[in-house]
């Protein structure tokens, strides 16, 4: 059974006047259950998260500051979003989920979660509406416990996994590859095991050629045996952030070309779905769906 982490606290009280689409970690599941491509078993909610398996990841005086509220200005500039309790329990859940999803993945092949994908979370700060590195975090709680011992993260939102990519930067056990826009944020990128960068309004055809080009060597050279995917749909030709151009439909062939590969390899996989800021919502959750279509097309 496909096992999805969701928690209504995923969708953050913002203030109004905010111009990211939050509602769709509300309207995903709805979307899911509306036409029957998952029940009410699919869904979990997240436990508590344990500070060790945070520390195994971030620094212990950031995290302790971050979960006491007590960052600096300069500290949450960078973030984007007002510090409050609520927002540390989210940060938390996510991760929390995303570490729960693994198991989940090992067990039954595939496990996803609703949220997460905080790829600019580095070991020591948040970014861009990242705190904590929920893959990161679950990539490192699969090493300790030796659940898995070579480990590939599958980067594919517009922007560059820049925390994650400073995280693993000096660990052989994990192999952090990046697809994102060249002129994209992070402007100062950090080095990735494997970056491969794209031109504004790259299309379906470059994109995928390029995925299927490059994804079967990691693969092959590289051996994983567990795979985190993130898996933004912010590449969309009309998101706000993109400035790359695939449609919905090249999307959804990115999805179905990365799971196919890792259950034709029978290598367990998690997904978060990172980045989509579409101008329509419509266009967000359609996308994202069919990540949740596939999955259970292809795994179950």
């Amino acid at each position: 059974m496909l096992k999805i982490a969701f928690d209504k606290i995923y969708k953050h009280p913002l203030d109004e006047n905010h111009r990211f689409p939050m509602i769709k970690y509300d309207l995903i599941p709805e979307q899911l259950l509306r036409e029957n491509t998952c029940n009410h078993e699919n869904f979990f909610i997240p436990s508590s998260l344990k500070d060790n398996n945070v520390l195994l990841t971030h620094d212990e005086d950031y995290y302790h500051r971050f979960s006491s509220l007590l960052l600096t200005k300069k500290e949450i500039r960078p973030i984007g979003f007002p510090m409050s309790e609520e927002l540390v329990i989210r940060e938390k859940k996510i991760a929390q989920g995303t570490i729960e999803c693994v198991n989940f993945s090992i067990k039954n092949g595939i496990s996803m979660n609703i949220a997460g994908g905080t790829h600019h979370a580095f070991k020591d700060r948040g970014e861009a509406f990242c705190m904590l590195n929920d893959q990161a975090i679950a990539a490192n709680y699969l090493i300790k416990n030796n659940k898995a011992k070579k480990i590939l993260i599958i980067d594919l939102d517009v922007h560059q996994g820049n925390g994650t990519a400073s995280i693993f930067r000096e660990n052989n056990n994990v192999f952090t590859l990046s697809f994102h826009g060249e002129k994209n944020y992070p402007f100062k990128k950090e080095k990735s095991d494997l970056d491969i960068e794209f031109p504004d309004k790259t299309n379906d055809e470059f994109y995928i050629n390029k995925l299927k080009e490059i994804l079967p060597k990691v693969f092959d050279e590289f051996e994983p045996d567990f795979i985190f995917y993130l898996a933004g749909v912010d590449v969309l030709e009309n998101d706000k952030l993109g400035r790359l151009s695939l449609t919905i439909n090249g999307c959804k062939k990115r999805d179905q070309f990365v799971l196919e590969l890792s259950k034709k390899n029978n290598i367990p996989i998690q997904i978060s779905m990172g980045g989509g800021y579409s101008i329509s919502i419509k266009d967000i959750l359609e996308a994202h769906s069919n990540t949740y279509r596939l999955a259970q097309e292809i795994f179950f």
